[in-house]
């Protein structure tokens, strides 16, 4: 007879527990996560980092699912998401991302590459320090996590390329909690035109500064993950000292110690 879950043989005998039918080995948590919203994700980050300007094509429906090798269908899900959530736009048979300002455009406007180099740092810290501190205000525990997650991935003797990707990663993955689209938008065409400086790129490339930017790399690494904790751990004030300093010491290091 069956009595309280448990089976018994003869009323005399002491109870057996039920063997479980699905065996005794824990399952693994199921992940309600649908191919079209992974999709949706990665296109969004590669938007988020930049890679992906603002008013950039978004590629194809076929490109994209030949990249992702997903059916069509996944792919016309994912972009209508987005679409949805206003981070791209259509026009015509095409889709763009979605761009606010199209008349902001951040361009050299003559001079030595140290002096435009300068300027384009001053005025990303005037946007950086507090924005910063407004996305640590705003941000929900996953962006919290999605920061950190970057910040641990620095390493003090990493290549100076990877750190580039890692290092523009870390800083929009914390400016998209901010959650004002206009300050994400302005704030990643300054850090674009920084990245994609031929002037930056000079300066950190050359052989003769390859000692000096050993230390930017081991320096900003440090920093980052000092940021990333106190981004975690929701202290504002904090996170404005220490991307300041940040930004700071990075400024001075490549203005004033590059040649």
């Amino acid at each position: 007879m069956v009595q309280g879950g448990w089976t018994k043989t003869r009323e005399s005998d002491p109870p057996v527990p039920e063997k479980n039918p699905l065996g005794d080995a824990p399952f693994s948590p199921i992940s309600r996560e649908t191919v079209s919203s992974q999709i949706k994700t990665q296109l969004l980050q590669r938007i988020t980092t930049g890679d992906l300007a603002p008013g950039a094509m978004m590629p194809s429906e076929r490109d994209l699912s030949e990249g992702f090798e997903v059916a069509r269908t996944s792919v016309r899900e994912a972009m209508q998401a987005l679409v949805s959530i206003g981070a791209v736009e259509r026009r015509g048979n095409r889709s763009y991302v979605a761009e606010r300002l199209p008349d902001v455009v951040v361009v050299d406007g003559g001079g030595d590459r140290k002096s435009f180099v300068a300027e384009l740092f001053e005025t990303r810290r005037v946007l950086e320090v507090p924005m910063f501190a407004l996305a640590c205000e705003r941000a929900d525990d996953a962006g919290r996590q999605s920061v950190m997650d970057v910040a641990r991935r620095f390493d003090e003797s990493m290549d100076i390329n990877v750190f580039r990707q890692r290092d523009r990663e870390f800083h929009t993955s914390i400016a998209s909690q901010c959650g004002n689209p206009l300050l994400i938008e302005l704030y990643g065409k300054v850090l674009d035109q920084l990245f994609r400086s031929s002037e930056f790129d000079s300066l950190l490339a050359s052989e003769s500064n390859r000692v000096e930017v050993e230390l930017i790399v081991a320096r900003s690494s440090a920093a980052h993950r000092a940021i990333g904790l106190a981004f975690v751990a929701g202290d504002g004030d904090e996170v404005r000292r220490l991307s300041e300093h940040h930004l700071d010491s990075v400024e001075h290091a490549i203005v004033a110690e590059l040649g």
